[in-house]
């Protein structure tokens, strides 16, 4: 018996040696948004005040219905009347007896006074996006449950803080809004784990450690499944409790954000061969050098920023957020081959920035600062704790010191002497440290600067994206000139989702502060806006140059490998062979060999497509990444307009159409239908079916450009009816023709003159009653509308669009919005309240314009989105969009108008549109 119990002793010994060597931790919270724990609360003004209740922690209050809802430029924003008070009551285990014991607080909104059983835990933590810490082994009782109280105060005490976190262009909230936990640490232990690992294997370990120990050993662990443990060999330098290791690793897998290779350092300490501490941490091996009036390298290679501004935020949970929402963001930048976010305006949660690190992502981590700054010791302070906090992901390649002028240069010197890593410091929105960061600048703006300057250049904020302005609207021109200057380090968009918080105030309704919070890709729920799309084929690291698809077509298609790290041929690629009506469709699919492109290169992809490959309407080319996901689909129109349309209009009918002359109208009798004309200038007055009146009429009107078709004539081609204007060169350069075919099918064929030089947009108006419609069933891009600056994103196929009134980024956020432009349109049914009419057309590259979204402006009156009088449109040219901090021209080429002259009004000039209609395609 004493053997077997010898036996046991033996076997449970190094199992507690090993727990006594860890920290332990006990949550106190709930560890994000998706699983908070209730505690007692109080707020002191406001929605629910003055008396105890429960809330969630962690939490933003106002979502829990306490307090106030303020925007940051709210007028009294910055008063600091309310007041939170928390209470938590928590038992400690007896084995925690002889640690250290210290509660952390992940983020507190804004002051916290921490106390423990009635007693101070320390002094007040200002400022709300840093961990803060303190020791509590002092107050801890192990006989009874222990009380902990939280005083947490929404506006600082500090004004400096209020400066920098609270006066700021973006929702302010209250509370413990991150977790919190204990940790029991041994006596002697491990602290701020620092480490700088190189590309070529270097790698050096910073630590602080409390009281006396011998030895230290490393291992480092591959996170690759399956990888190996290696026990490394060190040289140790320790003085006044700081210890430094070096080492190195031969030929290590190497992070990038597209290939985020990580390992975990297992630091242990010992004394006379016993673990007194051992910590885990991880990392990656890279090496980010800023080479002035060069470019940005990792790992010894030039790369360029693909990126987007993110808020931590959800309309339920504010600020509060958790793993599966940092999951969510990441994967969706990724899904827009985005390879860098910025935070704006202040540091993430430990997992976002775990995620960028473990997808893949490149990382500006920013201490806060909007206009107004930190005071140098709060600032310094506060530093310090986002350095400590955030040092070893590798995602991490450059910090931002403070936003928009909120820049305390005093500060700017110390980063390099927090950070083992000495990574590079900008200020956002100016020039500096070989930087100019400078906000929304205009496509052609340069003196002295971007490109007449010598800085790199790294807008920290452009395209910004009010309602639907922005973000993919000005991209392409934007980033091919990025691409291409040498001096361009890429990026970043304003931003990443609407920030719309739902108001228990308000019955639960989605708030944006009107236009403020309405700049997202996405919506509140991470609804895709049209830009959403753009964004992503623009962005695709696999260029696909322009192919137009003749019958001499050979199935290859032009590459640019504009990754920075990876062959094209870990890609993958898929073809589609569609062909349609209206209401079918046929296919055939296949996988093309994926060519050896290096980074950089151009290349050839070689498809091999059946022999039947002309008899399809359309070739879609699907790139896979190495992930197993979808970079983006290109679709290549092999059928045009006018061979689709062969198939579906029919001439021949019963009888030919019945022509009665009246007083300013010809009357046209035809298969069931009585269609109106204008004889003074052929416009289409009105169209009758066996159900009522047809709701589409008053056409064609010309936008922009002279409304000055001649009198019509009539006349008989055949069983064909033809009323046609006349052309005069100085009266009735614009022409038209109606050709009625006894089917009922009727041609329109308009033969016209933009307005000379500078037009908005070019084509003809119907009128249609908006109230009339109910859906479109339309063949072109889709299923989201386009604007002349924002042209990428969609595919070619048979969409349905049922009708709404969506105004991008306002409830309800349901996409895509009906209304609008929509390009490469062939064809479609469109529904009314009680019946249904066709619209075929023979000419190439036309927009179907879908009645007018509502009037928006702004302070500067760059967003107003213009559109043609009338409500449908077939349009040759469309408008550009602006946004909030740039009009449309300024945002390139394509943001400009329409050129357009001819001043002798040559016949051969002319742009031509012919349109297929049919008012009772029941028959």
């Amino acid at each position: 018996m004493r053997g077997r119990y010898l036996f046991l002793f033996l076997t449970i010994l190094p199992i507690c040696l090993w727990s006594q060597s860890q920290t332990e931790t006990m949550m106190l919270s709930g560890h994000g948004a998706d699983d908070p724990v209730q505690w007692d609360f109080q707020v002191s003004v406001g929605m629910n005040a003055g008396k105890w209740s429960r809330i969630g922690v962690p939490s933003c209050w106002e979502l829990q219905g306490f307090g106030k809802y303020d925007y940051g430029f709210a007028k009294d924003s910055v008063r600091g009347k309310e007041q939170g008070i928390y209470r938590r009551s928590f038992t400690v285990p007896n084995s925690w007896k002889g640690r250290r014991i210290e509660i952390v607080f992940e983020g507190v909104m804004t002051d916290a006074e921490v106390m423990v059983n009635g007693r101070s835990a320390g002094p007040v933590h200002q400022g709300a996006f840093y961990a803060f810490r303190h020791d509590i082994t002092r107050l801890i009782r192990f006989d009874r449950e222990n009380l902990l109280e939280v005083k947490v105060s929404k506006h600082s005490a500090n004004a400096s803080v209020n400066e920098a976190e609270r006066k700021a262009d973006f929702w302010i909230f209250g509370g413990i809004f991150r977790p919190v936990r204990l940790e029991a640490l041994p006596v002697t232990h491990i602290r701020n784990v620092a480490i700088d690992a190189r590309a070529d294997g270097r790698l050096r370990i910073n630590f602080t450690s409390t009281g006396a120990y011998d030895s230290v050993s490393l291992t480092l662990r591959s996170l690759r499944p399956g990888a190996p443990d290696l026990h490394m060999n060190i040289s140790r330098t320790q003085v006044q409790g700081k210890t430094s290791l070096e080492t190195r690793l031969i030929d290590p897998k190497k992070w990038t954000p597209e290939t985020p290779e990580r390992y975990e350092a297992i630091l242990a300490i010992y004394q006379q061969g016993r673990v007194l501490h051992q910590t885990v941490t991880k990392f990656g091996f890279r090496t980010v050098e800023v080479r002035l009036r060069d470019g940005i390298y990792v790992n010894g290679v030039k790369v360029k920023l693909k990126g987007v501004n993110r808020h931590t935020f959800r309309p339920e949970s504010g600020r509060t957020s958790s793993r599966r929402i940092s999951e969510e963001d990441v994967l969706l930048m990724k899904e827009m081959n985005m390879n860098a976010v910025r935070m704006s305006h202040y540091p993430p949660d430990d997992h976002f920035l775990e995620v960028c690190d473990s997808l893949g992502l490149f990382v500006l981590d920013e201490l806060a600062g909007w206009h107004g700054h930190y005071d140098t010791e709060t600032g310094t302070k506060l530093m310090r704790d986002m350095i400590d906090h955030d040092v070893n992901h590798p995602s991490i390649i450059m910090w931002v010191n403070g936003n928009e002028g909120g820049h305390n240069r005093e500060l700017d010197a110390l980063f390099a002497q927090m950070d083992i890593q000495q990574r590079h410091v900008i200020h956002a929105w100016e020039r500096f440290n070989g930087f100019d960061t400078q906000h929304y600048r205009e496509f052609n703006y340069g003196i002295g600067n971007y490109d007449q300057g010598r800085d790199l250049t790294l807008p920290t904020e452009f395209l910004h994206g009010q309602f639907d302005g922005g973000h993919g609207a000005g991209l392409e021109d934007y980033w091919e000139k990025m691409w291409r200057d040498p001096l361009s380090a890429g990026g970043f968009l304003w931003d990443f989702a609407d920030n719309a918080v739902v108001r228990r105030d308000l019955h639960d309704s989605l708030d944006t502060d009107k236009h403020r919070g309405a700049d997202g890709i996405l919506g509140p729920h991470m609804e895709k806006e049209g830009s959403f799309f753009a964004i992503r084929e623009i962005w695709s690291p696999v260029f696909v140059e322009r192919r137009e698809i003749m019958p001499d077509f050979d199935g290859s298609f032009t590459l640019e490998n504009r990754y920075h790290f990876t062959n094209i041929n870990a890609c993958g690629f898929r073809w589609t062979l569609r062909k349609f009506g209206l209401q079918d469709t046929q296919t055939k699919e296949g996988k093309g060999s994926a060519p050896s492109i290096l980074p950089g290169q151009r290349g050839k992809l070689q498809l091999t497509l059946p022999a039947d490959w002309k008899d399809f309407d359309v070739l879609d080319l699907t790139i896979i990444g190495s992930d197993g996901k979808e970079i983006m689909t290109r679709s290549h129109p092999i059928s045009s307009p006018a061979t689709v349309g062969a198939r579906m209009v029919v001439r021949a009918g019963p009888a030919p159409a019945r022509l009665e002359s009246q007083d300013s109208i010809f009357r046209v009798y035809v298969t069931g239908s009585v269609i109106d004309i204008r004889k003074r200038d052929g416009r289409l007055m009105r169209v009758v079916n066996e159900k009522g009146e047809v709701p589409f009429a008053n056409g064609p009107v010309i936008q922009q450009g002279a409304d000055n078709f001649g009198p019509a004539t009539t006349r008989y081609e055949g069983d064909d009816l033809v009323i046609e204007s006349v052309f005069d060169r100085k009266a009735h350069y614009n022409t038209l023709k109606w050709t009625i075919h006894p089917s009922g099918w009727v041609r329109l064929q308009v033969d016209y003159f933009p307005a000379s030089y500078f037009t908005d947009f070019i084509g003809i108006n119907f009128s249609m009653p908006e109230s009339s419609i109910r859906s479109l069933t339309y063949m072109g891009d889709g299923p989201y509308r386009v604007w002349k600056n924002r042209m990428k994103g969609n595919r070619f196929g048979v969409w349905v669009k049922e009708y709404n009134t969506t105004e991008t980024g306002e409830y309800p956020w349901k996409y895509p919005e009906f209304k609008g432009y929509h390009s490469r349109f062939y064809g479609g049914i469109f529904r009314t309240r009680t019946q249904r009419f066709m619209v075929v057309t023979e000419t190439e590259d036309l927009f179907l314009r879908l009645f007018t979204p509502a009037w928006k402006t702004d302070a500067w009156h760059n967003y107003e989105p213009i559109f043609p009088t009338g409500d449908i449109s077939f349009m040759h040219g469309i408008s550009s969009i602006g946004s909030k901090t740039q009009r449309n021209i300024t945002t390139g080429p394509m943001g400009g108008q329409h050129i357009f002259y001819d001043y002798e009004k040559e016949p051969s000039r002319r742009l031509n549109m012919i349109l297929y209609f049919h008012f009772n395609p029941s028959k």
